[in-house]
């Protein structure tokens, strides 16, 4: 695609006056808990909080809403395996046209009974994005249908920059934004809105280290990417040529944050500001906890942009979190094989504190001697502290401890 002409704030308060009413103003907040554990103070602008969980809903409303008549009565495609096809889906159904949303062979039945639900006919192509995309433009291109581009289009990219202006209004205070990268649009949206809200405002980008595609391009560097992410809605390989060009010329700086601290920000959300963020929609806050240096004494904002996170590895992710902070101690003991030897470690473990919440016990192939059994225990402590003296309470009763 050819990149331009460039939305402006004028097309961005456009935009916002069209979509009023069918995308939430949502709400932008400090957590005390955030604040605490970033060093400065962060405003929260929860887009999570959009019917469909996501910022998505602002450019493609926006895009919907200028569809000519005839594009209208033909119905509108789009391809995505997340959050812009509940976007595309919804917006479409609430204006009273049809929409197909093409999604890979592999995407989740939840995603694909959620997109369904707001009323769109879901076709299933492809073992990737690309495939699935390349399918999306052959039915739009057959049957006369207007494809919405999730990032690479004026319309979508004025649509997201409502976000900003919005977040700029309510929290007055903010001195530089922060915002994730996938494809571009939304940092494109929101750099352009603050570029002229409030010149020489600084404004990030954030993408995680196996998908630097932005940080790439706008280097000159080949892309390469690649690899497991919990940061999925921004792991792009094709970023805009529209965004690009548009943030490239107002000089957006990209921060590339490591997987680890994407976990960090959605277990400091959830136990912090009791938000609900997904990989994608934590990339901000992650920022702001690997760059400390750049952020300490500066308000920053940023969007909770997704809260569509799976259950099990938003779960897996705080136990994580937990055993990281040394909340959750992992233990492995090589115990002689003999009545009341469990009994014993679970009589210490409670005098010190601990809370035995998962045990492990195998006698037969683990253990180094048939005469012992190897015990593995998983227990809730308050501090690295509690962890310490439930250790030395086992290793006076002459067990053999290892942190595991």
């Amino acid at each position: 695609m050819t990149p331009g002409p460039f939305p402006k704030l004028s097309d961005v308060r456009a935009a916002a006056a069209r979509i009023q009413g069918s995308v939430r103003h949502t709400p932008t907040i400090e957590s005390p808990a955030v604040n605490a554990a970033c060093g400065t103070r962060v405003f929260l602008k929860l887009d999570n909080l959009q019917p469909s969980g996501a910022f998505k809903e602002r450019g493609a409303a926006n895009r919907i809403a200028l569809l000519s008549a005839r594009e209208r009565a033909a119905g509108v495609i789009a391809m995505s395996a997340g959050n812009h096809a509940q976007a595309v889906a919804r917006h479409a159904t609430l204006a009273g046209i049809a929409s197909t949303i093409v999604m890979p062979r592999f995407t989740p039945s939840t995603k694909i009974l959620r997109t369904e639900a707001f009323g769109a006919a879901v076709v299933l192509h492809g073992e990737t994005l690309a495939e699935a995309a390349a399918h999306a433009h052959e039915l739009a291109l057959r049957n006369g249908l207007t494809f919405i581009h999730p990032y690479d289009d004026v319309a979508v990219i004025a649509g997201q920059g409502t976000l900003a202006v919005e977040l700029l209004d309510d929290a007055p205070e903010v001195e530089c934004l922060i915002l994730p990268v996938g494809g571009g649009g939304l940092l494109a949206g929101c750099a352009t809105a603050a570029a002229e809200l409030r010149p020489g405002m600084a404004v990030y980008g954030v993408e995680v280290e196996g998908y630097q595609a932005m940080a790439q391009r706008l280097a000159g560097r080949p892309v390469q990417v690649g690899g497991p992410t919990i940061a999925e809605g921004i792991a792009v390989r094709d970023v805009g040529e529209t965004p690009l060009a548009m943030i490239r010329a107002l000089r957006a700086e990209i921060l590339v944050v490591p997987e680890r601290a994407v976990e960090q920000a959605i277990a400091l959300l959830v136990e912090g500001a009791k938000v609900v963020a997904e990989g994608a929609g934590a990339a901000g806050v992650a920022a702001v906890l690997a760059f400390p240096e750049r952020f300490t004494g500066r308000v920053v904002g940023t969007p909770v942009c997704g809260g569509n996170i799976d259950p099990r590895i938003l779960s897996n992710v705080l136990l994580r979190n937990l055993l990281r902070d040394g909340r959750i101690l992992r233990l492995h003991l090589d115990i002689p094989d003999r009545p009341g030897v469990l009994a014993d470690i679970a009589i210490r473990v409670a005098h010190a504190g601990g809370n035995v919440i998962e045990v492990s016990h195998q006698r037969l192939f683990a253990a180094p001697s048939v005469q012992t059994a190897e015990l593995e225990l998983m227990v809730e402590v308050r501090d690295t502290a509690q962890g310490d003296a439930i250790v030395a309470a086992l290793e006076a009763g002459d067990y053999a401890v290892r942190r595991g």
